[in-house]
């Protein structure tokens, strides 16, 4: 096993002075190397680039009829995608597949952040640990490069430190001084300390009391899994065979004629959809199946021992009112040692992430338990002022961290990031841990084990600097061009600007006239959203082939709000069914599939069980007052209401809803599904909206207002004015 190597240098002996004099030289240094050197790379790419993206078919043939690759690629996470990109633009013949979808698993299921790891460089410095240092000065620099090669898809991101206590405010400024003198010349602007007028004026949310002021410093964002996308389809462009829902069925071996040894020369592959199965060879076989490393070492060698530990990551998605629109919080010291992030994100705000240990499966769910740690950790920064309601939770998930397991740790906490390049006795190749942010720098080392393992003829890393998909033709005023050229509105201008860049005109195109003075072209998918149709038929371009591909990565609906997701999902289904000539059955089958992904893995059934679980605790009074709330449109004392109900009392005060609309309001308190909703389950209802377990509930809001219009309408009394006026 070649792990990355550990170096320890003298000066750390010396103390945090010595340190803190070794960072600023090394900055020093930084300083002086010319600006142009890390895009440099991408002019020595001599590997054909193809406009048109082959259709996943084509990529399948290329995959079962090729007589033999130099490298395959398994799994199609960051890690994988940036094998793929790297081994291909050093004109190796490249093949990845990936039994899921794109970016299906932890790289879609990330904090959002492009960071070199404040807390541990905060390690490095308690414990003068070098190698960890190291890894975040490569974290910072890689951070500058994927800002650069995807601007699109990224930007840099304020976040703000909250300090409580006055002898912290020197102590973290320290920290993130540090954290700036690191990153060098790559640093994205330097860090500045806040007094406690300017801290809350720019996050008003903040808690006021104690408050001493605050420190900001500066990380990247991005949106993973379109990022993610993005390096898997600028590998496909430079020519690599790439196919998602094709999983390894077992790996292929050889003895090798000079020495007998028995070697990886490939694997048998199957294609999820239609089941057919075929063999795709290869000189070399890169494992970067995250969580599932393990699994694939173990067809390689049943004997070998594991080297991941997993840890699960939730996170939750509130409406973007909880933060300002472009600044972070951290809160570097929760109850329990953890470190929590509250972040705006695609205009809404995006908190976690918690760190336990957990099996490995590839559909995690989010726990309760998890949701309401991160919900109270919330409440202790922000001011009384916020209720923070459980029913705000507008989408949860879990991500499963692959972390290299160190035989002395007792916890995942204390599980370094680094990555480890093992390479088997038979020649498969893993590339285990690490994150986000290094994916390329995984990928380079991993690549340059491969070449030199395998005597493969390839060049040197060309990706530093290499643009991806849609970043070549982005111009930050893209949007207004969309806007004037095509009349699309300007948020779903923008939106196309940001997810596709330069490739947004292709997604314009292909979009239907609406009929309407303006937009122009684009119906959205649901009205709050700026997602649109076309989109969908994009997205199949991009080798979606199923409704959850939609929602969760090539639109991240899914992971913004789930019942909205919920809500397309039938005009999804419908449109993906005219492209790829679904029957009845396949639509209702995949309907029900993104059903059940929205239910447990993006938290809808948690968010659901709020209310299921809810008991009554209203007073008499209010009991009393949402009886006769209920009995207005309950006019026959049956105990329940049903669709006809309400749509006669909204027609009484001429309020108009569509009948399709109106069933799926009174579906989301039918608990028994049975289509009624009896006064029971109203009352339980009222109760989670009491307790802030349940918010924006339609049915409630509706039959408020319409109680309203009612009582308007009601003559008024005269009797105490004696009749008179």
């Amino acid at each position: 096993m070649a792990v990355r190597k550990a170096v320890k240098v003298a000066a750390f002996g010396g103390g945090t002075l010595v340190a803190l004099y070794a960072f600023s030289e090394l900055r020093e240094q930084k300083k002086k190397q010319p600006q142009w050197a890390r895009v440099q790379a991408a002019e020595q790419v001599k590997v054909a680039f193809q406009d048109e993206l082959p259709s996943r078919a084509a990529q399948l043939g290329a995959l079962g009829h090729a007589d033999e690759f130099d490298v395959l690629v398994v799994g199609g996470g960051a890690t994988g995608a940036g094998c793929a990109l790297d081994a291909v633009t050093r004109n190796l013949k490249t093949a990845l597949v990936e039994r899921d979808d794109f970016s299906s698993g932890t790289s879609s299921r990330s904090t959002k952040l492009i960071h070199g790891g404040v807390r541990y460089l905060q390690k490095a410095i308690m414990k003068l640990d070098y190698e960890q240092y190291m890894m975040v000065k490569e974290a910072l620099h890689e951070r500058a490069n994927l800002l650069e090669i995807a601007p699109h898809l990224s930007g840099p991101l304020p976040i703000m430190l909250p300090v409580y206590k006055w002898w912290q405010l020197p102590y973290y400024w320290a920290g993130i001084k540090m954290y700036d003198l690191v990153a060098g010349a790559q640093c994205l602007k330097s860090s500045y300390v806040l007094s406690k007028a300017k801290a809350l004026e720019l996050f008003p949310m903040l808690k006021k009391d104690k408050l001493v002021g605050a420190i900001v410093y500066y990380d990247g964002q991005h949106n993973d899994a379109r990022m993610n996308l993005a390096i898997a389809l600028t590998a496909a462009r430079y020519g690599a065979a790439i196919a998602n829902y094709t999983e390894v069925v077992h790996l292929l071996k050889r003895a090798d004629p000079e020495s007998g040894a028995v070697r990886v020369c490939g694997a048998r592959c199957r294609d999820v959809i239609t089941g057919q199965e075929f063999d795709v060879r290869a000189k070399c076989v890169i494992n970067a199946t995250g969580p599932f490393t393990d699994a694939l070492r173990k067809m390689d060698d049943q004997k070998i021992p594991n080297i991941c530990q997993p840890s699960a990551g939730v996170h939750i998605v509130i409406p973007g009112y909880y933060s300002p629109d472009n600044m972070g919080l951290l809160d570097p010291a929760t109850s329990d040692g953890r470190v929590i992030f509250f972040l705006p994100w695609e205009k809404m705000t995006i908190a976690g992430t918690t760190d336990t240990p957990t099996d490995i499966t590839p559909h995690p769910v989010p726990s309760e338990e998890d949701i309401n740690f991160i919900l109270k950790e919330i409440r202790n920064y922000l001011s009384p002022d916020v209720e923070v309601r459980r029913g705000d939770v507008l989408a949860a998930w879990s991500g499963i961290r692959p972390l290299v397991t160190d035989p002395n740790s007792k916890d995942t906490q204390s599980i370094c990031r680094n990555h480890v390049v093992s390479i088997s006795p038979s020649g498969m190749v893993t590339i285990a841990g690490g994150k986000w942010t290094t994916y390329r720098s995984m990928a380079e080392e991993t690549l340059d084990a491969v070449v030199k393992t395998h005597g493969l003829k390839a060049g040197p890393c060309r990706t530093t600097g290499l643009m991806l998909e849609g970043a070549k033709d982005w111009t930050p005023t893209l949007y207004i061009r969309l806007v004037q050229d095509y009349g699309l509105e300007v948020e779903v201008a923008q939106h196309l600007a940001s997810a596709y860049g330069g490739r947004a005109f292709e997604v314009a195109k292909m979009s239907h006239v609406t009929g309407k003075r303006w937009p122009i072209v684009g119906q959205r998918l649901v009205s709050e959203f700026p997602y649109i149709e076309s989109e969908v038929q994009y997205a199949i371009k991009e080798y979606a082939c199923t409704a959850i591909d939609v929602i969760a990565r090539r639109t991240r609906l899914g992971f913004q709000n789930v019942q909205a997701a919920d809500e397309a999902l039938p005009r999804i289904v419908d449109l993906m069914g005219k492209e790829l000539d679904w029957s009845e059955e396949k639509k209702m089958g995949e309907l029900a599939a993104a059903k059940r992904f929205l239910h447990y893995e993006m938290g809808y059934k948690t968010r659901s069980e709020q209310l299921t679980n809810t008991e009554i605790t209203l007073s008499p009074a209010e009991v009393d007052r949402y009886q006769k709330r209920f009995h207005k449109f309950d006019k026959e004392n049956k105990g329940f209401i049903t669709t006809v109900d309400v749509q006669r009392v909204l027609q009484s005060i001429n309020v108009k809803i569509d009948q399709i609309a109106l069933h799926e309001i009174l579906n989301e308190v039918d608990l028994n599904k049975n289509g009624q909703v009896e006064l029971i389950e109203f009352l339980q209802l009222m109760s989670a909206v009491k307790k802030g377990q349940v918010s924006d509930n339609r049915l409630a809001m509706l039959m408020k207002t319409a109680e309203e219009s009612l009582n308007q309408r009601e003559p008024v009394s005269v009797d105490r004015s004696g009749g008179g006026v």
